[in-house]
């Protein structure tokens, strides 16, 4: 709990840094943009999120899980094959999403209602996020527990963009200037990221470890069921998170994608803390599985629950007491309508917080299909929520979010809870999957 903390402060302290960068170029994008023209950025930014998100294989995820235990035992050249191995997926994943993109925009831009001047610069922005892919370095510098390299790195972005925004308003704003710095900026934290991993493993990330990817998936049983099974799960919480921006795009008009986009920021600042918590628990998870006994595991979840769970409904006051005032500060007037999309957004965003355990807990113990099919399940829910609510406007897709938020919450909540009883009883030994499930990292 004492490295949770201490990591996730960590953690903290860069994204307080980059919230207060992100309000800052956030105001400077809907001030100077209108709400027509950002919701046009919101658009494009939106569509580049969820097809990285479909690319990126969640990479990290499988280092972390596999990783943590190599670096337990000083097995850095098993570290390295599968770090390595796992870029190699990340580099193949951005091949892929590139065509996704070409076949997206120039085939279906006219269904978000996009301005056709801004047909090739959505391509080239989204082709620009999905080489800026950094999930197989982040998932290495995890697993190392070096939570604290990783925050200067990722001060680049919002300082970068800050930065930029500040040099585009005052030389003439356009939505091609704001995407095209925004990549650049992106891809220049991908190079330093895979710089600093390998300066804190120069023994294990090696470029004769990409020859040896066969050798990797042989040392890490499981890993492809692990793998796929979570690239489900990532894909699922893609189309949750991007889904409904789209979907109001297409459905209600650019301006309510605007109006959509920056409740949504908001409500994400807000519960940045979720995030920062998955991120920090899920290391600390997986180490726990390998050094730790059956009691401290089962601790350590119900602890993270009961603080994550507090502070979700911390997000929602803020959201109900201050959430207008927060929109019409940062976007201004024409933006203020939309504290009645924030509100249950800020609520959908509560009950992420809440579960942040939940599928760290599922994953370690070799239980990644039961996070699947829970996501699966809420996927279901927000699709019915979507075809009931989006006649309502922008906030009832809103309400659909909330609503399929509340079902992931309980769904998952139920298998984790389940698991940990068969811990603390024995009958799941920490660190190994049960029968027909995944086998343990040896």
């Amino acid at each position: 709990m004492r490295r949770i903390l201490q990591n996730t402060a960590w953690l903290l302290g860069g994204k307080g840094f980059g919230a207060i960068c992100g309000l800052a170029y956030l105001a400077i994008l809907t001030r100077t943009l209108g709400l027509k023209d950002f919701g046009h950025f919101s658009l494009i930014f939106g569509t580049a999120q969820a097809l990285t998100a479909l690319a990126s294989f969640q990479t990290w995820r499988v280092v972390v899980r596999y990783g943590s235990e190599h670096v337990h035992n000083g097995e850095w050249g098993k570290f390295g094959r599968l770090g390595m191995l796992c870029g190699m997926l990340d580099a193949l994943g951005a091949v892929l999403g590139s065509v996704l993109a070409a076949v997206l925009i120039y085939g279906f831009a006219h269904v978000l209602d996009l301005n056709p001047d801004f047909v090739d610069i959505a391509f080239w922005y989204c082709v620009g996020s999905l080489w800026a892919l950094v999930s197989a370095p982040t998932g290495l510098v995890r697993a190392l527990n070096r939570f604290d390299m990783a925050v200067y790195v990722e001060a680049i972005v919002p300082s970068g963009r800050l930065l930029a925004a500040l040099v585009i308003w005052l030389t003439g704003p356009s939505v091609g200037r704001f995407l095209a710095a925004w990549a650049l900026i992106d891809i220049l934290e991908a190079i330093l990221y895979w710089i600093m991993a390998r300066r804190l493993a120069p023994d294990a990330l090696r470029f004769s470890n990409l020859a040896k990817w066969r050798q990797a998936i042989h040392e890490n049983p499981g890993v492809t069921r692990f793998f796929l099974i979570t690239y489900g799960g990532s894909t699922i919480d893609a189309a949750m998170k991007n889904g409904p921006l789209l979907v109001v795009g297409g459905w209600v008009g650019t301006r309510a994608a605007g109006l959509y986009r920056l409740a949504s920021q908001i409500s994400q600042a807000l519960s940045k803390l979720s995030t920062l918590l998955t991120r920090s628990v899920y290391a600390e998870v997986a180490r726990v599985r390998v050094a730790s006994k059956a009691e401290e595991f089962r601790k350590l979840a119900m602890q993270t629950s009961m603080i994550a769970g507090a502070a979700g409904v911390v997000v929602v006051v803020i959201a109900m007491l201050a959430g207008e005032t927060l929109l019409a500060m940062i976007g201004g007037d024409d933006f203020e309508s939309g504290s009645s999309i924030l509100i249950p957004l800020a609520i959908a965003a509560s009950f992420d917080l809440a579960s942040v355990a939940f599928e760290p807990v599922l994953h370690s113990t070799g239980r990644a299909r039961h996070s699947l099919v829970a996501r699966l399940i809420a996927l279901a829910a927000l699709g019915v929520g979507l075809w009931q609510f989006i006649p309502i406007g922008p906030s009832g897709a809103a309400w659909a979010v909330a609503v399929a938020g509340a079902v992931s919450y309980l769904a998952m909540g139920i298998m984790a809870w389940r698991t940990l009883k068969q811990v603390e009883a024995g009958r799941i030994s920490v660190g190994l999957a049960d029968e027909g499930d995944l086998p343990p990292a040896e």
